[in-house]
């Protein structure tokens, strides 16, 4: 009975030994309490010099995660070492090989902001921009198969890291133009215009400022004819692409901006007279009138201009002069008869938005793309990666960076 029992018993302790785990070290220091040091950790403590040479021979040994830990532990326990500077830059790197991008543009940051001075830092710069411009190509990420997210949060990260570490760097105007590029793909148009409003007035004499004065028309001229016609925001795009004429008048989109203001113009004419007609119809002629005369100060000399000079003529000979003025103009004509004149007493007409109403027109469809959608009509280099063809940067990612962030 005994013998079986020694029997049975014996796997059982077998078992119990190997689950038990190894051990750690016990280490006594004068002074201190003891404590524990798992096997291995021996290797991550050390000066600065002897931490780097272990990452050097982890790397020539192909541990590219040993090599990460002790490049970290000389960054933290050994800041001001000499060795720590070149150490950032090459975390970064092989955080790059390692595909992870955002952690690798994060340490290159990292030296920009804490090593300003070292000879790494333009490269550090134009890495985290490298980095930063594969994020704005990357439309979407996928997990097993599963769209979880796109790149543009990423992407607007590193170009900030970019914009607070070198504000007026090589890649600065660039990195906060393509800031503007991803808050735009957002849907965020106040920020894409506020980041594009920054190139222009911090880097007037970048090439890039063209299309950052372009696209803050265009934005504003999409958010006019978006829905129902948005009368502040067509003015707002026509101040910009006035703006964009008055400061680039030679630039190759010109013409493009021209022929927007030209259709902006028309629309809003046309916008002008439907309205005109709406107020006719429903025999409120002094509406229609006001509106009138705002498709004759536009544009006098076209078809709906001249409609609106012959309708206002009918109107005054059907009513009177008297129906088509404004409560505000009758009622001085009034006053001006029972005492004499003054300069004060001329009264404007009431906006034309206070009377009634506005009936929703078609959205206009006609304007052209954006100047980041235009192929080979754009100041800025394109971009090989990104599905809709942008303004980006010259430099290329490297072979062994090119790949997709996962």
């Amino acid at each position: 009975m005994k013998y079986s029992f020694r029997i049975l018993f014996l796997p059982l302790l077998i078992c119990v030994a190997l689950a038990t785990p190894v051990p750690a070290s016990v280490v006594f220091k004068p002074g201190e309490k003891a404590h524990y040091r798992t096997p291995g950790e021996d290797e991550m403590s050390g000066t600065a010099q002897q931490l780097f040479e272990k990452a050097q021979e982890a790397e020539r040994s192909g541990n590219l995660n040993a090599a990460v830990k002790n490049y970290r532990l000389i960054i933290k326990k050994h800041p001001r070492d000499t060795l720590a500077a070149g150490s950032c830059y090459r975390l970064g790197q092989l955080l790059e090989q390692m595909h992870k991008y955002l952690l690798a543009a994060q340490s290159y940051a990292v030296l920009c902001e804490k090593y300003s001075k070292s000879e790494r830092f333009e490269e550090s710069v134009e890495a985290m921009f490298r980095i930063g411009e594969m994020y704005l190509a990357t439309q979407k990420t996928k997990f097993l198969g599963i769209t979880v997210k796109t790149g543009m949060d990423q992407a607007a990260e590193i170009f900030s890291m970019i914009i607070r570490s070198a504000p007026y760097g090589k890649y600065t105007a660039r990195a906060q133009f393509d800031l503007g590029r991803v808050r735009e793909k957002q849907n965020r148009n106040e920020q894409a215009i506020a980041a594009y409003q920054s190139v222009v007035e911090k880097f007037p004499n970048d090439p890039i400022a063209v299309d950052a004065q372009y696209q803050i028309g265009y934005i504003w001229s999409q958010a006019s004819t978006t829905g129902t016609y948005d009368p502040a925001a067509a003015n707002n795009a026509k101040t910009a692409f006035e703006d964009f004429l008055a400061r680039y008048p030679n630039s190759e989109k010109s013409a493009q901006a021209k022929q927007t203001l030209k259709r902006m113009e028309h629309k809003q004419t046309s916008t002008a007279y439907d309205i005109a007609k709406f107020y006719d119809k429903q025999k409120q002629y002094r509406a229609a009138a006001i509106y009138y005369n705002e498709v004759i100060r536009q544009q006098p000399g076209s078809t709906e201009g001249e409609k609106a000079k012959k309708r206002i003529s009918e109107l005054r000979a059907k009513v009177g002069d008297a129906k088509l003025q404004a409560p505000s103009v009758t009622a001085a004509a009034a006053n001006r008869k029972s005492k004499k004149p003054t300069s004060q007493d001329s009264g404007a007409p009431p906006s034309s938005n206070e009377l009634a109403p506005l009936p929703p027109p078609d959205s206009d469809v006609s304007l052209p793309p954006p100047a980041s959608l235009l192929p080979d009509t754009t100041t800025a280099p394109p971009s090989t990666t990104d599905s809709t063809p942008a303004p980006s940067a010259t430099p290329q990612p490297s072979p062994e960076t090119a790949a997709t962030p996962e």
